[in-house]
């Protein structure tokens, strides 16, 4: 009986660690949430797939010099929040039928996560795998909203890799193609200063590729109009601030404790214990550090995120895998910490969770995002405290954190 069952589990193994079962995985995903998106029927005048609906015409609105950022209720429900940029940019899918474009939307998003959580250099080839399985699920999620949270956790990732790699024009490029699409994507910016010899060229990169991908629609639309859209844009995002608390850490204190702090006090608090681990220079050096400020960003833009869905935790539990990808021992403290992960944020909103557990408990105390908040608390406290010089298990085994002789150059 022993026999067989570890026979059993060492097919399983073989499986999951399988090269062609990854891709596999991530193909279907993407090829069921569009057509089950696609096909399913809905009492409401707008599709399943709303949310690419709005970035689909989004790209008519800018061509048409129509406001993108006021409500189109006969065209789409809620309101276009993204740049102009973003919308230029959809054309490639706008003018396909609807769904080869939704396939195409949703083929994007997973190839990106699942192509820049396997570039990166700094974790080894068995805890990308277990980032990409923690991950996938959430990404079925985001994609059976037609969501952007795969691209945007792929172009933060990205530009880690990039930066590993010491090609500061490429990371900036990705790392400003995710503020484009969502503007938190400003906080990976912070992940140059880990490179002090390429700050300089990132920083000239940056300003360059910004100006320019903030221009680019004036190749289909004349400045005054252009300017008129970014105006807009800012007045929508002024209103949006104070709509509400989403699966956040606002949401949290609130639904747990009654407390209701100004937002902006809640992220500059954030922001400040966020910073506090780049004062330890001397760990810029260790690649397990600079994994470690890579999932601090991925968790800390969607838990400080007053907007949060539950479709925007892909990211966040990116961020959850890179962070279990770091612990040496894997004590219980930590492995309980990741289960809850799994069944609040993972499964939660799933038909595997309880239906009535979930309207009790888990979307009235906002569970979904609380295992998230938690372990960000536990990696800062870990970014603060503990040395990420690479540890070698025998004589002759190399630590798999090894810091590459390129990552800090120019």
């Amino acid at each position: 009986m022993s026999t067989t069952l570890s026979s059993s589990s060492t097919r399983w193994q073989r499986l999951l660690h399988h090269p062609a079962t990854l891709p596999a995985v991530y193909t279907l995903l993407t090829v069921v949430a569009t057509v089950v998106q696609f096909l399913k029927s809905s009492n409401l005048p707008y599709t399943n797939y709303n949310n690419y609906i709005i970035f689909r015409n989004a790209f008519y609105h800018l061509l048409q010099g129509q406001d993108m950022y006021v409500l189109h209720l006969v065209e789409q429900y809620d309101l276009y929040k993204y740049s102009p940029t973003f919308a230029l940019l959809m054309g490639p899918f706008a003018v396909l039928p609807n769904f080869i474009g939704l396939l195409g939307w949703n083929a994007l998003n997973a190839a990106a996560l699942y192509w820049a959580v396997q570039q990166l250099p700094t974790i080894d080839i068995r805890a990308r795998r277990v980032v990409l399985w923690l991950a996938a699920i959430e990404l079925l999620t985001s994609m059976q909203n037609a969501q952007s949270n795969g691209l945007v956790a792929g172009l933060i990732i990205g530009g880690a890799v990039a930066l590993e790699r010491a090609r500061p024009g490429r990371a900036a490029l990705w790392l400003l193609l995710s503020v484009f699409v969502k503007l938190f994507g400003l906080v990976a910016f912070v992940l140059f200063w880990l490179y002090p010899r390429q700050r300089v060229r990132f920083v000239v990169w940056s300003v360059g590729l910004g100006i320019g991908l903030a221009l680019l629609p004036l190749v289909v639309v004349p400045p005054a109009e252009l300017l008129a859209q970014y105006q807009s844009w800012g007045r929508m995002l002024a209103a949006d601030h104070s709509a509400s608390f989403g699966l956040s850490v606002m949401g949290w204190l609130e639904t747990w404790f009654g407390f209701l702090p100004p937002k902006t006090a809640v992220v500059l608090v954030g922001a400040a214990l966020f910073c506090l681990p780049l004062l330890r220079f001397k760990q810029y050096q260790h690649a397990a550090f600079r994994t470690g400020l890579l999932a601090a960003v991925l968790l800390w833009v969607v838990v400080f995120n007053h907007k949060a869905e539950s479709p925007t935790f892909v990211i966040a539990v990116a961020g959850v895998g890179l962070w279990w990808s770091l612990q040496p021992s894997r004590r219980w403290p930590d492995l309980a910490l990741l289960l809850s992960v799994v069944l609040f944020t993972v499964l939660s909103p799933t038909d595997l969770f309880p239906r009535f557990l979930r309207k009790a408990y888990v979307v009235p105390y906002v569970l979904k995002a609380v295992p998230c908040i938690f372990v960000w608390a536990r990696l800062t406290v870990e970014l603060l405290t503990r040395d990420f010089a690479p540890r070698l298990t025998s004589a002759t085994e190399a630590p798999a954190t090894a810091v590459p002789a390129a990552s800090l150059s120019v």
